[in-house]
């Protein structure tokens, strides 16, 4: 029995996160080391950890922290890249073609486009690429990540090539004899992969269940709280949109997790989405009767809007307007004149070679030995370890591709070094709060481990899997969405809560593999509020600081999906398939 004790010394972290970023709008720069000295103390005073476990876990979440650093440089460097060649000006006119609609822009950019980067690479890669080329193209940098970090929850679930199962489910639970055995007698399985891959169909028929909203929330969200007229109802004239686009992916989306496993669905379904959407439109289908576009930026707050102007180009010579639409420009003819295939290039190579990646089983044998990856092993004598894979990481993809863009774009020696340093200012800001985000979640993982006890988030699950009794299943997704929220990723609350949840399920004679498919969604849910998530979402954009404001907009999608994941959960576990393993 979890004491209330306990679980309020585990919930003071959270609860210092809370108050300062939502309640004070502090900026995480100020509220990520706060909170990291509360979990310090919690772990010393709660839970006994000696300062050796302390300094372990901390640097252990510093080398996470810096996994996700390299990733947001190489995003950023490479939107500085194509800034300075004028590609954003290209790429405006690219969508002004088949729309200039920002609402249709919405479905495109953050359903479609971002859920088939995530498909490919994970590590919250969408916001930091389709943030940016929102901005490019005249969207306030809030609104970019509010919308941006909304848009790809069903692909999140299955992660770069279905590496939140695989590696969140399938490894761990071919680890623990006890749930292997079970599986495979009780359950019939014939491996534990077969009974993950029955999980992903499940957390695929949640998702598009519930995601049947997902585009149009997107769309709502920016007419609700960056339209002129504050309303949802622009976003209902999009709505056979929507709902044709969210058609467009699931059903591929779905087939292909039942025949095939949790490795493609998001990445199939994000393609075939796409390219029956965008055939759609260029067909003449779906387009609203009026265009819709935002304000005029002289009445945006300025909170709205950071160190990146909409629609701004950093050459010294281009300057693109603010509504996305024409663009006036003292370039060379010659520089103005670049091609939509040209510009568009360096992303298409984003995508084939995040693909390639982690598809090509060769390659990725080869960009991820020992070689190339930085490591540490028992930090301070702890059994903690951790690496940093300087070639694997999508970080090297963004670098790679920069690197290809100055020969195929024509960049010169002033544009390389302008695009470098404005990168490195732009990072700077978001180095202390995910330095500190993720040591105080590492601490919070580590209690257990540090003392040979449960740690404060499984304190926190048991003492809310107690008080729900028969109920919890409602409350499954949830849960897996607190891990993530925390650790920024579906596979880190997969490997947290993965087993937790599999032992309610059998406490409280619930189907496993439903509150496991339940428990993956909500490791999709949490990534809207995962405090370095946002973070880096803001960095991209150069709003860091704004924190605050993201996450409790983004509470608003979090709710309906969670709310919506549980009733499907209870409805699924105890009247449609109470018969399922």
């Amino acid at each position: 029995m979890v004491s209330a004790a306990d679980a309020l010394i585990a919930l003071l972290p959270l609860l210092t996160i809370a108050y300062l970023m939502v309640g004070r709008y502090w900026p995480a720069t100020r509220a990520m080391p706060v909170a990291w000295v509360v979990a310090v103390g919690a772990g010393v005073v709660g839970w006994g950890m000696s300062v050796q476990w302390i300094a372990a876990s901390t640097i252990n979440g510093f080398i996470t922290a810096a996994n996700i650093l390299y990733i947001v440089f190489g995003a950023i460097l490479l939107l500085y890249t194509l800034k300075q060649t004028g590609a954003f000006d290209a790429i405006n006119s690219g969508f002004a073609d088949i729309s200039e609609d920002r609402r249709v822009q919405v479905v495109l950019l953050v359903f479609l486009m971002g859920s088939f980067i995530e498909s490919a690479a994970g590590f919250g890669t969408p916001a930091a690429i389709v943030g940016p080329l929102l901005v490019g193209l005249g969207f306030p940098p809030l609104a970019a990540v509010v919308v941006a970090l909304t848009g790809n929850l069903m692909a999140i679930t299955f992660g770069a090539v279905g590496t939140p199962l695989i590696i969140g489910m399938i490894d761990i639970f071919e680890s623990v004899e006890s749930i292997s055995t079970e599986v495979l007698g009780t359950g019939n399985f014939e491996t534990i992969a077969a009974w993950v891959s029955e999980i992903a169909v499940f957390a695929a028929m949640h998702h598009i269940i519930v995601g049947i909203a997902l585009p149009f929330i997107g769309v709502a969200m920016m007419t609700r709280f960056f339209g002129e007229e504050r309303s949802i109802k622009p976003a209902l004239e999009v709505l056979p949109l929507t709902l044709f686009a969210w058609a467009s992916f699931s059903v591929p989306y779905f087939l292909t997790a039942y025949f095939l496993g949790p490795e493609f669905p998001g990445l199939l379904g994000s393609m075939v989405g796409l390219a029956v959407t965008v055939a759609a439109l260029k067909a003449g289908f779906f387009h609203p009767d009026e265009e819709w576009d935002f304000e005029p930026e002289s009445a945006w707050p300025d909170h709205w809007v950071g160190d990146i102007q909409p629609g701004e180009s950093t050459s010294d010579n281009v300057s693109v307007a603010a509504d996305g639409g024409n663009v006036q420009s003292s370039m060379p003819a010659s520089a103005g004149q670049m091609s939509l295939l040209k510009a568009w290039t360096p992303y298409a190579l984003v995508a084939l070679l995040l693909v390639v990646t982690r598809v090509v089983d060769p390659v990725q044998s080869f960009i991820t030995m020992d070689v190339f990856k930085l490591a540490w092993s028992n930090i301070l004598g702890t059994d903690l370890g951790n690496d940093f894979a300087f070639l694997y990481l999508p970080g090297a993809v963004f670098i790679a591709v920069h690197l290809l863009t100055i020969p195929i774009h024509g960049m010169g020696s002033k544009e390389i070094k302008a695009s470098w340093g404005e990168t490195i200012e732009k990072v700077t800001p978001a180095v202390v709060a995910l330095l500190f985000a993720v040591a105080t979640v590492q601490i919070m993982l580590q209690s257990g481990a540090a003392t040979g006890t449960d740690s404060m988030l499984i304190v926190l699950s048991e003492g809310m899997a107690s008080v729900a009794g028969s109920a919890y299943p409602f409350f499954a997704a949830y849960v897996g969405a607190f891990g993530a929220f925390l650790a920024g990723s579906n596979t880190v609350s997969d490997i947290l809560f993965g087993t937790f949840q599999y032992g309610v399920a059998d406490q409280i004679g619930t189907p496993k593999t439903i509150m496991l498919g339940a428990q993956a969604v909500g490791g999709a849910i949490g990534n809207l509020i995962a405090v370095h998530n946002v973070v880096a979402a803001l960095a991209v954009v150069g709003l860091v600081g704004e924190e605050g404001r993201v996450i409790r907009l983004e509470l608003i999608p979090l709710v309906y999906y969670g709310t919506a994941t549980g009733i499907l959960t209870l409805l699924f576990s105890y009247v449609l398939f109470p018969g399922v393993f």
